[in-house]
């Protein structure tokens, strides 16, 4: 009975931390007087500072017309200036919104602005258009090009350097993979046109547009090999070849995934491939046993406790839910198919692919309303052009600060791992009944997007 009580206990404390933890953040977006601003719909000056990548946003049709080009970005305001001319520093985050008045000048200037960056823009503020998001406003900044006080840090400066090398690179390239590439490296969709990115849902690739563990887990691999032998004499990878010790491998594979996350940019599918393999690092640095479940629990718990935001994130659960299915599912199903005279190799991509998507079907059906009947073949199809992509890619976006024909030539090469992924998603869009509908999906309400 005192082990139950205990228990209990335990598990009540651990609520009650995730509460406050939610409880904290969750005053960031009521705390000053940006709210009280937002509610009486007041026009402001603010300085903010910009916290994520711009987007540009899908012109909605109003009547028959189309509404003019917006570009969103995410930010944090850290002075406010009121009607009355009161100021007050705060630190609030909003979501910035502003319409392209001249269209592409004025938007090539806004969708280059880096994380980091310090602007003052004129505008109205307004509340979010739904309860509960990470965001205690919406500013709508007045039209024209925006209004930089600050450039970006010098990290954010290297990553945007390297991404941009990445999009020089690959300006030659066919349609598909010119737009894919990046992408599948670093997250970058701005080039993927909405055809492409149609097929890809319509196919269940769409993961592979958002940089994840896999990506990862490739890089890793190059520096520490296959993680089962990361401890052993015989160890794999570049670092016993370069005479690195355990520790400082475990080092050096910390710095290049907080590398990773800063080119990548801090998604939810990166920050918890990110924190995973961190833990897992940390484990082969102190020599102590290795399990990749608990550390991906470990991971998740770390993440929500520090950004409970990321609890409504559709990417951030079905990141989660693939990673442990392939963790715990996809062992045993391989398993029992090569207990069936399945080759190795293919019993294991096989039973991938089907852990995964049972796994993540429900959660699809949810939010698309909609079920790919074409997504095991469609991944099975596309997997084996992801690795040689994404290590193509990654050696074309270190190679491009150097040396941008070398880094031409590279994108050539990569092109053709991507080209057939893009290829196998817009064969898998084109059959006929490749997606059922499922009726009310979009009423239930367990998640939200993030």
């Amino acid at each position: 009975m005192a082990d139950h009580r205990r228990g209990r206990g335990r598990s009540a404390a651990r609520r009650g931390g995730g509460a406050a933890s939610a409880g904290l953040h969750g005053a960031d977006t009521r705390r000053g007087p940006v709210p009280e601003l937002a509610g009486k719909d007041a026009r402001v000056t603010a300085e903010v500072a910009v916290s994520s990548d711009p987007r540009p946003s899908v012109p909605a049709v109003r009547g028959g017309r189309a509404a003019p080009a917006s570009v969103i970005v995410n930010a944090v305001v850290t002075r406010v200036t009121a009607p009355d001319g009161t100021v007050t520093r705060v630190r609030t985050p909003v979501l910035l919104i502003t319409q392209l008045g001249d269209g592409g000048r004025q938007g090539k200037e806004w969708l280059r602005l880096l994380p980091s960056t310090r602007l003052r823009q004129h505008g109205r503020l307004a509340p979010p258009r739904g309860a509960g998001e990470p965001f205690a406003a919406v500013l709508y900044a007045d039209p024209g090009p925006p209004r930089i006080t600050g450039r970006p840090n010098a990290l954010q400066r290297t990553a945007g350097s390297l991404r941009a090398g990445l999009r020089a690179a690959t300006d030659g390239l066919p349609p598909d993979a010119r737009a894919l590439l990046p992408g599948l490296v670093v997250g970058d969709t701005s080039r993927i046109p909405e055809d492409l990115r149609a097929a890809f849902e319509a196919t269940d690739l769409t993961h592979l547009l958002a940089v994840s563990g896999s990506n990862l887990s490739i890089v890793l691999l190059l520096l520490i090999g296959p993680a089962g032998t990361a401890g052993r004499a015989e160890r794999g990878g570049l670092a016993p070849r370069l005479g690195l010790s355990l520790r400082v491998t475990a080092v050096a594979g910390g710095a290049l995934t907080l590398a990773f996350v800063v080119v990548c940019r801090p998604e939810p599918s990166v920050l918890r491939a990110a924190a995973c393999g961190l833990v897992t690092l940390l484990a082969i640095g102190t020599g102590r046993r290795r399990s990749l479940l608990p550390a991906l629990a470990a991971a998740v718990l770390l993440l929500v406790l520090y950004e409970p935001w990321l609890a409504r994130s559709y990417g951030f659960l079905l990141s989660v839910l693939a990673t442990g299915a392939l963790l715990t599912i996809a062992p045993r199903w391989s398993a029992r198919l090569q207990a069936r005279r399945v080759p190795p190799r293919i019993a294991e991509a096989l039973a991938a692919a089907a852990a995964a998507q049972a796994v993540c079907a429900p959660v699809v059906a949810v939010f698309a309303e909609s079920v790919s009947l074409v997504a095991v073949p469609c991944n099975l199809l596309a997997e084996f052009a992801v690795a040689p992509a994404t290590v193509l890619g990654f050696a074309t976006l270190a190679a491009a600060p150097a040396s941008l024909q070398v880094a031409r030539i590279l994108a050539e090469c990569a092109a053709w791992p991507a080209g057939w992924v893009a290829s196998v998603a817009r064969a898998g869009a084109a059959l006929p009944g490749a997606t059922a509908d499922w009726p009310g999906a979009g009423r239930a309400g367990c998640c939200w997007p993030a």
